[in-house]
């Protein structure tokens, strides 16, 4: 529960900031949220740190992207060695960038920055049966506790990789929502529309495949992926550290879903950087009742939308700490 006295003090603090009151919209909102989660009426943020997480999903293989497994790997590589956006936004804004192999159908070679926690080369098709086992699940999800509790820094971003995860985030929205597969399944990648029915056939089948997953972590093991149950952990954890955990896009929403209804006071935690134009995020958003900082039709992944908000949580923060009050400053509060 939030610190109701700290969120007085706190708002007090915003609304006798030199300005008309409420005129920094949702950037107050943000300062305040800041606020009390680092437990500070001069919130600062400390060495954050961009967590990307892969892993390939068995489902890849019924054709639910309009990309290859192989491109998981690849993209991996593209990440430690600077290429992908993801890597240039986080050089852009200081973020350290950590990529986590959850369960990459390839093994690659040592590279700085690249943390290997494989569970298998990828899972289970889930519409034959479960994606994971129970242990290979909890595994996961004490990989992402672990790799979190290794990282300096009071912010976490999240970030993924894996070459089928729309449809493992689809699935997990559908069964933990009681929502129409059709509704919560898109693109991904770019499947046109003939491709998303077939997508949205396919993970019927994986539900039906998984019908008595109900439970939070049943649904996780049975329809996820390693890399969203890594993520899990990774927020459960980042939580108890009350570290601000920065959610970007469709996939890291879907862990963020799994891990409230494992622990709801996570979501006390977390800031929404973006809608994505995957149609599925809208309403997984509504369903967490979180209101996205930006939406710019994003739909890359990556933790590439969580890095393009960053700089307006540096902003709330510096506006909270730095601007001046109509007091101190000698200006009139009847502005």
């Amino acid at each position: 529960m939030a610190n109701q006295a700290l969120a007085a003090r706190l708002q007090h603090l915003i609304d006798n900031k030199t300005k008309p009151l409420g005129s920094l919209g949702q950037l107050e909102a943000l300062a305040l949220r800041l606020g009390l989660i680092l437990d500070s009426e001069a919130p600062q943020l400390q060495a954050p740190q961009m967590l990307v997480c892969a892993a390939d999903h068995g489902l890849a293989a019924r054709g639910v992207s309009a990309f290859p497994s192989d491109v998981t790997w690849q993209m991996v590589h593209n990440f430690v060695t600077g290429g992908a956006a993801v890597s240039v936004l986080a050089r852009q804004h200081g973020l350290g960038l950590t990529v986590v192999d959850c369960g990459v159908r390839h093994d690659f070679a040592p590279y700085p920055g690249l943390v290997v926690r494989k569970i298998a080369p990828g899972t289970q098709d889930a519409s034959r049966g479960p994606a994971m086992t129970p242990a290979q699940c909890q595994a996961a999800i004490d990989n992402g506790r672990e790799v979190v509790r290794l990282l300096p820094g009071n912010a976490l971003l999240l970030g993924e990789m894996g070459i089928g995860n729309t449809s493992a985030a689809a699935l997990l929205l559908a069964r933990l929502t009681d929502a129409d597969i059709a509704d919560c399944a898109g693109p991904g990648t770019g499947l046109d529309a003939e491709g998303v029915a077939r997508k949205v056939a396919v993970l019927r089948e994986a539900l039906a495949a998984n019908q008595d997953a109900r439970t939070p972590l049943a649904a996780l093991a049975a329809l996820g992926g390693f890399e969203i149950a890594t993520l899990v952990g990774a927020v459960l954890q980042a939580a108890l550290e009350r570290r601000v955990i920065v959610v970007d896009g469709f996939i890291t929403s879907a862990a963020v879903l799994v891990a409230a209804r494992l622990a709801p006071a996570v979501l006390e935690r977390c800031v929404f950087a973006h809608c994505s134009h995957e149609p599925g995020h809208a309403r997984l958003l509504a369903a967490l009742q979180a209101q996205p900082l930006l939406d710019l039709g994003l739909r890359l992944g990556e933790g590439s939308g969580a890095a393009l908000a960053w700089p307006l949580l540096v902003s709330a923060c510096a506006i909270l700490r730095e601007m001046a009050s109509f007091e101190a400053a000698g200006v009139d509060s009847k502005l």
